[in-house]
């Protein structure tokens, strides 16, 4: 179940001035001490201490090969890979530094196999929380509407989010670090 909250955009210079977008509520963050022993749990052989181990030299082995300059690949979870963070161009190739002309790089990952939104939006359910009362309204299949101060659950499906990839889709703002999928409200 993925909870939501509504917000407005209230940035004036964007297209989307106004409108209404969802957001995720992250109810818990779950380290990798915790994932490990959720997948013991999963009728494995392994212990939860064998499966950290084997989890943390995995992420000291991706940081390794992305620094390499190679993209990791992990089947029906994301290919990871760096991206660099510019900081405004240079006016000519001779001119450009990497002091003066990139801010860092950063870690992106792109969705794979059962990862991918489509798949993602025909398993979702997503429910509208709500700080103030109890009623929420649930959704099946990535779409639909939410009805109020109902619980009503529906199957409708449709509905896409694809946005988000992390790449500059701006080409006037080439310092952009990436899309959002909330109409260019940013980060809140």
């Amino acid at each position: 179940m993925i909870l939501y909250v509504l917000k407005q955009n209230k940035n004036r210079k964007s297209p989307a001035f106004g409108k209404w977008f969802a957001f995720p509520v992250i109810e818990e963050t779950i380290d990798l001490d915790a994932l490990a022993e959720h997948m013991s749990n999963h009728n494995t052989p392994y212990s939860k201490g064998a499966i950290k181990g084997m989890l943390t030299d995995m992420v000291s082995c991706i940081k390794e090969l992305l620094l390499e300059g190679k993209n990791v690949k992990i089947a029906d979870l994301a290919i990871f890979s760096l991206g660099i963070k510019n900081n405004g161009g240079a006016v000519s190739e001779e001119v450009f530094t990497v002091s003066k002309n990139i801010k860092g790089v950063k870690l992106r990952a792109r969705a794979t196999g059962e990862l991918i939104a489509k798949s993602l939006n025909l398993e979702a359910t997503l429910k509208k929380a709500s700080a103030t009362t109890k009623s929420t309204s649930t959704t099946n299949g990535g779409g639909g509407t939410t009805n109020g101060g109902t619980t009503n659950s529906t199957n409708d499906g449709g509905g896409s989010n694809t946005g988000g990839s992390g790449e500059n889709t701006n080409p006037t703002n080439p310092t952009n670090d990436g899309g959002d999928d909330n109409g260019g409200m940013g980060q809140n």
